[in-house]
């Protein structure tokens, strides 16, 4: 990281973490993020979803909400950015203050409450010419809607056309309900009206399903019993939890969702679970806690074959990809893998015949 850049994420730091947020969109819009030019080393080269992506390493959904900044993104050297969440029509969230940093923690609490301008807004921004990248929506649902299972199609229909990929978001702590979605009934409802849209109307688009890492195993069993049938491509391990076992932040009381290094573990344990259970029959993603190239080297080893990043962007910047993807190599080569996809499950233990 260069001096600027360490002095202007320290000037951010110093301000409110929301207001930080929006300037550093507006930075990344500006071109004050250098481009990555690579190289790239030819072990991290993969195609989870289909895709061709010189490294697994992307942006988390939450980070760019409303599509500001994806050809800036994708121009840092993330192979792939996801945004949103996206709901029908537009919502400003929960009240501010929303958006905790932990700087003790490496973490962040926010109770955003899916704020976004909507469908059409992002619609007009992702129709923008970019020089390529793998783009992703992650789909939401009005919080006065008389439908929700019903919003996730509307946005898919209407954006699904400008992106490659899309996930249902039923696990957001921050809109009162929505976490029921994850239960077996009405997970199957909404993957089914869902896919009905997708199969309808942009059948090459993949869609995935983003999960808590606050389940029981019994209800990760079912969410991945449910996912199996339904024919969706992927899983999203996970969003933000509950728990506050261990902070030390003095915003640690604060309600909302809790990301960063203290999510690592718990969301790499359902990770883990999922990958046991689905037998790589499903695209798996890894996110929560990765800030290094070791964290995102344990997500591949537990099954995913795709990483995200947010909340360690707001603590090292985007140039944080360089350093994971760098990283990450090494650690694969060192254990003989010469291709990233041999990692992927490495720690899962496998069933003997007998």
């Amino acid at each position: 990281m260069s001096l600027v850049q360490r002095l202007g994420l320290a000037a951010l730091h110093r301000m409110d973490p929301e207001t930080a947020h929006g300037l550093a969109l507006r930075a990344l819009r500006a071109g004050l993020v250098p481009r990555w030019t690579g190289p790239v080393p030819a072990v991290l080269r993969g195609k989870p979803l289909g895709f061709d992506l010189a490294h697994p390493v992307g942006v988390a959904a939450g980070f760019d909400k409303n599509a500001e900044a994806v050809a800036p993104l994708l121009d840092a050297g993330f192979s792939f950015v996801e945004v949103g969440a996206v709901t029908p029509e537009p919502q400003p969230g929960n009240p501010r203050p929303r958006l905790f940093r932990l700087p003790e923690d490496r973490a962040a609490i926010n109770r955003y409450g899916f704020n976004n301008d909507g469908m059409e807004a992002v619609h007009g921004r992702l129709s923008a010419p970019r020089r390529g990248g793998v783009v992703g929506l992650n789909l939401g649902a009005n919080k006065d809607s008389a439908d929700r299972a019903g919003d996730y199609g509307r946005v898919l229909a209407r954006l699904g056309p400008l992106v490659d990929f899309a996930t249902v978001n039923v696990s957001s702590p921050n809109t009162a309900g929505l976490r029921d979605m994850q239960a077996r009934e009405a997970l199957e409802e909404v993957l089914s009206r869902t896919m009905a849209v997708r199969d309808e109307t942009v059948p090459d688009v993949k869609l995935l399903l983003k999960i808590a890492p606050d389940l029981t195993d019994a209800q990760v069993e079912d969410v991945a019993e449910v996912a199996l049938a339904s024919g969706i491509d992927g899983l999203v391990a996970t969003n933000t939890t509950l728990s506050r076992e261990g902070l030390r932040g003095a915003a640690r009381s604060e309600a909302g969702g809790l990301s960063g290094v203290p999510l690592m573990a718990r969301s790499t344990g359902v990770l883990a679970r999922l990958a046991a259970r689905t037998e790589g029959r499903l695209t798996l993603v890894g996110v929560g806690g990765v800030a290094s190239g070791a964290d995102a080297y344990a997500k591949i080893r537990a099954g995913a074959s795709l990483v995200q990043l947010y909340t360690a962007l707001a603590y090292d910047g985007p140039g944080l990809v360089r350093t994971i993807a760098a990283d990450l190599a090494r650690l694969l080569e060192r254990d003989g893998f010469e291709r990233l996809d041999q990692a992927v499950g490495a720690d899962i233990p496998r069933s003997t015949p007998g």
